[in-house]
């Protein structure tokens, strides 16, 4: 199971990914879609919290965050920073009630869930006309991670995430990969697509051979400037996709 995956990670998580550089920049490159879409005073999700990075930024904010994630050690990480988490399963939502602003899901949360379109109708449930649903995914092909594993004779590695399934991750986790079009079709007609960007282009995937502070603050500067264009934001790492709910 996921959670069993996730529950082994969840002491190192923050040192492996969170608060490398490339994590970092990674990040603050969703934060920086994320600010126009919620408001000081509003409550959203944060579904597949983690260690709850994304939740005590955006409470810094004045957002109140309710937090969910599968790996109670995960949920313990978030709670012990002062984080609202809860564990429960992103595929249980229906579990949920109340009414929320909008919901969050970063850094392929969802890419572990085989049909994002059950997640419709609990989440339109969930989230007010109006709010906002923002998902952080990782995208079917990445170039950055596919000259990598070709420059090292790897072809397998190099092409895994392009039938859209990957059944052997090196973490033992059946993932997929949706291409944005599947994103927008899984959540219609409840959710109106507004915005899509690419994350991490130039700013390389965190197992890429290490590269400079000075060289990815540049490569952050490229990716701030195409982020959101088309033929650029299809090559990156993640995809950003964010909706209105109708």
């Amino acid at each position: 199971m996921a959670s069993a995956v996730f529950d082994k990670l969840a002491s190192r998580y923050d040192e492996l990914w969170t608060h490398t550089t490339v994590g970092l920049l990674q990040r603050e490159a969703v934060w920086r879609e994320l600010a126009p879409l919620y408001r000081r005073d509003e409550t959203i999700l944060d579904l597949g919290c983690g260690t709850g990075e994304d939740a005590l930024h955006l409470t810094r904010g004045g957002i109140k965050v309710v937090a969910f994630d599968s790996s109670p050690e995960m949920v313990l990480a978030a709670r012990r920073r002062g984080v609202d988490a809860r564990v429960l399963e992103i595929e249980k939502i229906e579990s949920l009630e109340g009414r929320y602003d909008g919901a969050i899901s970063n850094f392929g949360a969802l890419n572990c869930v085989q049909d994002l379109a059950k997640l419709r109708q609990p989440l339109a449930r969930l989230i007010r006309p109006g709010g906002h649903l923002a998902l952080c995914v990782i995208g079917r092909f990445c170039l950055r991670e596919t000259l990598h594993f070709l420059s090292k004779g790897q072809l397998r590695k190099a092409t895994r995430r392009w039938t859209g399934v990957n059944n052997s991750t090196s973490l033992g986790l059946r993932v997929s990969y949706p291409t944005v079009r599947q994103i927008i079709q899984a959540f219609a007609p409840d959710f109106l697509h507004i915005r899509t960007a690419g994350i991490g282009l130039f700013v390389p995937p965190s197992y890429v051979s290490p590269v400079s502070g000075k060289l990815l603050a540049r490569c952050d500067a490229i990716d701030k400037r195409i982020a959101r264009r088309p033929f650029f934001r299809a090559l990156t790492y993640h995809r950003f996709v964010a909706f209105t709910r109708k």
